[in-house]
């Protein structure tokens, strides 16, 4: 596990009073964010976290007006129990039902992206459904979203179960599986590094990456839930998926109106201009 410590100066618009559903946070300074592997890269300079995940978790942290604590974990387990013994105060998961019981719940997603295959050169799989024959064997990583998706959907290939994607990857180098599965833009990366590899073009499932919360933490949830929804319609999350440059990552489409016809906006803010919002970021950079 590493831990990041950023610094987020508050939002120009944020009131005096904190939501009540954050006064925990405020009072304690900052935000704990847990990630894990593959939902960021890392300058190996500055150790900086880039990517999606980190953007929306450093608007979050300015959002509430305190230091971000972004704390990295391998495998998405060990974010779950980060939220369990309290270590963490949020994390980021892919919702999947088989995670449900262990959280209080999963904030609407943000961004929303393919499950795929990369087979290597000379390979005869051109679909999903190809992949799915008896005799063939997939990488997978254990416990990640993909794969609790693809163990619900494949009827006759093997999976050949690992902790990290480098490991799924040199199973696949080796040619001792014959195709990895996992998120487009994770398997588009790694091809770079496999001449002749091919990543297909259909998919067998989607993620919706969305905000998670320990059980008995529902009224921080819903205040997340609303600053997820402001972001995507205010433009910024489109932006950090342009400053990703990954493919196939699309920003996800709103939730669906409240009873009242509007959707609700968080209360530590009446309003959430851009302009206020990039000036939290840069100041996190």
């Amino acid at each position: 596990m590493a831990v990041v410590l950023l610094a987020v100066p508050r939002i120009a618009h944020t009131q005096q009073a904190p939501d009540p559903r954050v006064a925990d946070l405020v009072r304690a300074g900052k935000v704990r964010i847990a990630l894990f592997s593959g939902q960021y890269t890392k300058d190996p300079v500055t150790g900086e976290l880039k990517g999606v995940w980190a953007d929306v978790a450093r608007a979050l942290a300015a959002r509430v007006g305190v230091q971000l604590v972004l704390i990295e974990h391998p495998t998405p387990p060990k974010v779950m129990e980060c939220l369990k013994t309290g270590a963490c105060d949020v994390g980021f998961l892919g919702y999947d039902p088989a995670r449900a019981a262990d959280v209080e719940g999963f904030s609407p997603p943000f961004i929303e992206f393919d499950y795929t295959y990369l087979v290597p050169a000379g390979s005869p799989i051109r679909s999903a459904a190809d992949a799915d024959r008896l005799g063939l064997r997939v990488a997978v990583v254990r416990a990640h979203a993909s794969t609790l998706t693809l163990t619900r959907a494949l009827k006759q290939a093997e999976l050949v179960s690992v902790d990290t994607p480098e490991s799924a990857f040199e199973l696949l180098r080796t040619r001792r599986v014959d195709a990895w599965a996992s998120a487009r833009q994770v398997l588009v990366g790694y091809s770079a590094q496999l001449p002749g590899s091919r990543v297909l073009e259909d998919r067998y499932g989607v993620n919706r990456a969305a905000v998670v919360v320990a059980k008995g933490e529902a009224a921080r949830l819903a205040y997340i839930s609303e600053f997820i929804e402001e972001i995507k319609a205010s433009g910024f999350v489109q932006q950090a998926v342009a400053r990703s440059g990954w493919r196939g990552v699309r920003v996800a489409p709103p939730r669906a109106p409240t009873a009242g016809g509007k959707r609700p906006r968080c209360r530590s803010s009446p309003s959430m201009p851009e302009r206020g919002l990039q000036r939290g970021m840069r100041g996190a950079a």
